[in-house]
């Protein structure tokens, strides 16, 4: 009995023992300047997979089995300031760092690049420049990809050469992409600054929670109600980049008495120009969120948001004109009554709304469902300037009147074309001089001239010669998905997402101002009789079934369709977390499917049977295409301060609306040889943490395969057409390497370098051919290619190197500094100078053979020389630059109330500088561009270039309570 009750007492104390050796690291983290706890901090014994969160007291614990020795500690939370405390870990021991604290985040510099990233997709007239990736990169905490959010940007610098079609940006886990382009329409959330903070970045196609993903990540923002830190901010800023002036107010309640939370917001944002003149701004936005607890498993979320935005728009300009009118000038605006007005200004209106289911099944399994509908448009104004008046002349009608471009850059207003012959005479040198200062002196857009033309024409009797119309896309989107989480194991996560998208999108022409006039007659100015069974009244008509309409303000004319576009996916993902080494594995099934729908007959492409030509009234064929994807990679933990980190991808994507009909304003005509893109990726990266140095070294590629692209221009080539450039079979390649480190030298100075050096390259030569109105067929150029292999793809320089620091004081100011240095940035090639028609001599070929479209073969000039021929179609590459980047601010607690500022100068020497440009395709044969280059006065359809900007300010003043 006695040794029972020894074993039974030896085994209690044993018990007691063990308890008493248990491993344990806990703590608190508290508010540096309230020092009230802060809730829902995570932190993280770096490089493994422990991870916690605190408790409405700010306490946390970890009990789990622990790394023993050196770690580090990462404290971090949305609206705070990171920190990383190094602890040593015993076994058996208790460490305990109650009273950590968290600086609340004060510096705004997130906050002013929400702003710019969404204003530069308004500003350009060139979509192309609206693919700046940067706006992604906001939420990452990566030492790189935090230089190129917020000092690169500027230059549209891409990462590993990737635009934003290639990266994902989901609001509470629903994708915003659009179905249109790929790409995100950041002005939907433009000037909702203060509710963007909570973000959850994944870089690259690394392991995701919510979605597949693509190459340049997935940036998820959280809007939900109960996520906002409790308290309000209204703040004033001030800015010469874009808009003048910006006012904000927000509060969010935090979690109150019967579950219920919520968010609200309002801002506008207002300026008669930015940086480049006559660039109008003027925009309001406003945001709610409401959120009910229902219970401890569920809660539903409602979030709704307006985003308006008016914004003048400006363009690429030569060099002729750069030297003429510097890199601010605009050609788009000029003055009425005294009041500047912008001819080409972009309208968005798109309303999102959504609501939020969220299902905690158990503490280990959550089911998130979401339905959002978005609705509204975008509108794209400019001048038509093609009115005419229907005259019948002996029973035969025809269509007098239109005008030449208004546009005070038009190149036939310039001092190169009036020096264009090749002995110019003192006449000609009189005009260009004449040309030269009245540009200089004006140079912009005379409304006053359009209104007096049309007073003169409707005193006659006829229609508005100029116009003011706007290109809409009016959408309707349903998104529903459902998103499923669970905790297999403590090492094993599962991640599957079920995902539909319908898009109903209306686009059409609208009459916005007939500028005096009465009415605009519906017809194409352009149009000329063809044949004898195709008569001019019957191929100028925008709708058949309605010809010769008058159209007033607010009418519908010149073209009017739908798209129909569907899509369903779905993803899976398993996660394996281990002491040694993290993997995961993820695949992707999608089908997308786009449907054209003509409500407009046009009269080159009309309905009838014996048309060897797409019809444009009606249904066009149902495009259809099934895509798949498989991704994996892994961390392996060398020691806990060394790590290579690997992924890996391979995945088909669908091409988007823009890439799969020829030209959808006129027809139903699809891309010939349209397929899904192939894509292939690997990364691999070395990442060294201490408790004083973060660095990361990455090498990367990615291929693709399959691609696809339009333009859309008018070229002198082949008689003269305004045509589509339908680029097939696409190849790319980009690879490189990209280093971030930084260094906590002293508590208060960080010390941070950034590079990537990349190469983008065509790695093939694209199938080429042309489409348009006055073409009865596809028309190629000999091979039917274009040469493009071994090109630059353009899109920002290659190479990015920055050094700089930031100090920051324990008395709540700060500032920062950096140098940033950009080489290796290319042109845009056309396509249509390095095709066969270039060197074929047209001239030798019968007109009627081009109208008819199919392949055109020639001879080539017979003074074609290779050499010369080889320095013609050399690729432009921009000049190095560097710019230097200042911000800081500071802030005060006075009572309950938390005041500061926040400033920023970019561009501090003002250095002049290209971001990008393009080569025309108006003249690109031969002898033309031998003519172009050595024209007296330069060339007359020489390269557009967009031009950076110089010094520019942001100030922002802010309470916060």
């Amino acid at each position: 009995m006695k040794k029972r009750l020894f074993i039974i007492l030896l085994g209690i104390f044993s018990a007691f023992t063990t308890f008493a050796q248990e491993t344990i690291v806990k703590g608190s983290v508290l508010d540096a300047t309230t020092g009230k706890p802060i809730p829902d901090v995570t932190i993280t014994i770096e490089e493994t997979s422990q991870i916690a969160t605190t408790n409405v007291n700010g306490e946390f614990q970890f009990t789990a089995i622990l790394p023993l020795g050196e770690q580090v500690l990462k404290i971090e939370k949305i609206g705070y300031v990171t920190k990383r405390y190094p602890i040593v870990i015993n076994e058996g021991k208790t460490v305990d760092i109650s009273g950590m604290t968290l600086e609340f985040d004060n510096s705004d510099k997130k906050d002013s690049f929400i702003i710019s990233i969404s204003d530069d997709e308004l500003n350009s007239e060139d979509d192309g420049l609206t693919d700046n990736i940067s706006g992604l990169l906001q939420a990452s905490r990566d030492v790189f990809l935090n230089a190129a959010a917020f000092d690169f940007s500027a230059t549209f610098f891409r990462p590993r050469g990737l635009d934003n079609a290639n990266g994902k940006v989901l609001i509470n886990g629903i994708e915003m992409n659009k179905q249109f382009n790929g790409r995100p329409q950041w002005a939907n959330w433009g000037g909702l600054n203060d509710v963007q903070r909570n973000r959850e970045f994944t870089m690259g196609m690394s392991a995701n929670d919510y979605i597949f993903g693509d190459l340049a990540g997935t940036n998820n923002i959280v809007m939900r109600a109960s996520k906002y830190r409790k308290g309000g901010r209204v703040s004033f800023a001030s800015a010469n980049r874009s808009y003048q002036g910006r006012v904000m107010g927000s509060y969010s309640s935090g979690l109150l008495e019967g579950g219920w939370s919520y968010s609200i917001l309002a801002s506008r944002r207002y300026g008669n120009e930015g940086f480049v003149d006559g660039t109008l701004y003027d925009s309001n936005s406003f945001f709610a969120s409401v959120e009910k607890r229902i219970n401890d498993k569920h809660s539903l979320n409602f979030t709704g948001m307006y985003a308006q935005n008016r914004r003048g728009r400006s363009t690429a300009i030569t060099e002729e004109v750069y030297n003429l009118k510097g890199r601010t000038y605009n050609p788009f605006w000029g003055e009425v009554d005294g009041t500047l007005r912008n001819s080409r200004v972009r309208k968005i209106e798109e309303p999102i709304i959504m609501l939020n289911h969220y299902w905690d099944i158990s503490s280990k399994t959550r089911l998130n469902t979401n339905i959002a509908y978005q609705f509204g448009s975008i509108g794209n104004s400019r001048i038509d300037n093609n009115g005419t008046r229907l005259v019948t002349f002996n029973g035969q009608d025809t269509y007098i009147g239109g005008a030449r471009n208004p546009t005070p850059e038009y190149y036939q207003n310039l001092p190169s074309y009036l020096l264009r012959d090749q002995n110019p005479t003192a006449y000609d040198y009189e005009l260009a001089y004449l040309a030269q200062q009245e540009f200089i002196n004006d140079g912009q857009l005379n409304w006053n001239d359009l209104y007096t033309a049309n007073a003169t024409v409707v005193a006659q009797g006829g229609n508005s010669t100029y116009i003011v119309q706007e290109d809409r896309n009016d959408d309707k989107q349903l998104s529903i998905n459902t998103i499923f989480d669970t905790e297999l194991s403590e090492n094993i996560k599962l991640n599957a997402t079920l995902s539909y998208r319908k898009l109903k999108s209306e686009n059409y022409a609208v009459i916005t101002d007939l500028l005096g006039g009465t009415g605009y007659l519906d017809i194409d100015a352009f149009a000329e009789e063809e044949a004898q069974d195709q008569v001019l009244a019957t191929l100028a008509q925008s709708n058949l079934r309605n010809p010769n309409r008058i159209a007033r303000e607010g009418d519908r004319y010149k073209y009017n369709y739908e798209i129909d576009a569907d899509v369903v996916s779905g993803f899976v993902q398993a996660q394996f977390k281990y002491n040694k080494v993290d993997f995961y594995l993820g695949a992707n099934i999608s089908q997308t499917s786009y449907q054209r729908n003509g409500l407009y007959e046009n009269g080159y492409f009309p309905n009838t049977i014996n048309s060897n030509r797409a019809n444009s009234f009606g249904k066009s064929e149902k495009l259809n295409f099934s895509n798949y994807g498989v991704k994996g990679g892994f961390t392996y933990k060398i020691t806990g301060r060394h790590l290579i980190d690997v992924n890996a991808s391979y995945f088909t994507k669908a091409p988007s609306i823009r890439n799969s009909f020829g030209n959808a304003r006129q027809s139903n005509e699809t891309v010939f040889g349209l397929e899904s893109e192939k894509v292939q990726s690997i990364d691999v990266s070395y990442i060294f943490r201490s408790p004083i140095v973060k660095a990361r070294l990455t090498s990367f590629y990615s291929g693709f395969k399959n691609g696809t692209d339009i333009g859309f221009f008018f070229t002198e080539s082949s008689s003269g057409f305004f045509v589509q450039e339908i680029q097939t079979n696409i190849e790319r390649r980009n690879i490189g390497a990209e280093l971030g480190i930084e260094a906590q030298v002293t508590p208060t100075i960080k010390l941070k370098g950034a590079a990537s050096v990349g190469q983008y390259i065509f790695t093939n030569n694209p199938n080429l051919y042309y489409t348009s109105a006055d073409l009865q067929n596809r028309l190629t150029y000999g091979s039917g290619t274009t040469q493009l292999k071994n090109y630059r793809v353009a899109g920002g320089p290659e190479r990015a190197f920055q050094l700089g620091f930031e100090y920051r004081d324990p008395n709540y100011w700060w500032i920062g500094a950096t140098a940033n240095q950009f080489s290796n940035a290319y042109v845009d090639v056309s396509a249509l100078k390095r095709s066969d028609a270039f060197t074929m001599d047209t001239d030798l070929i019968d007109e009627n053979l081009f109208s008819q479209g199919g392949n055109i073969s020639g001879s080539p000039f017979n003074d074609y020389d290779p050499n010369v021929a080889r320095q013609l179609l050399k690729q432009e590459q921009f000049e190095d630059y560097m710019l230097v980047n200042i911000v800081g601010g500071k802030s005060w607690k006075i009572k309950d109330y938390f005041v500061g500022f926040f400033a920023a100068i970019n561009n501090v020497f003002n250095k002049e500088y290209r971001t990008g440009g393009f080569e025309q395709s108006r003249r690109v044969d031969y002898r033309s561009q031998i003519t172009e280059q050595s024209n007296n006065a330069g060339p007359i359809f020489g390269n557009r270039y967009f031009y950076g900007n110089g010094t520019t300010y942001y100030l922002n003043l802010y309470v916060r309570f």
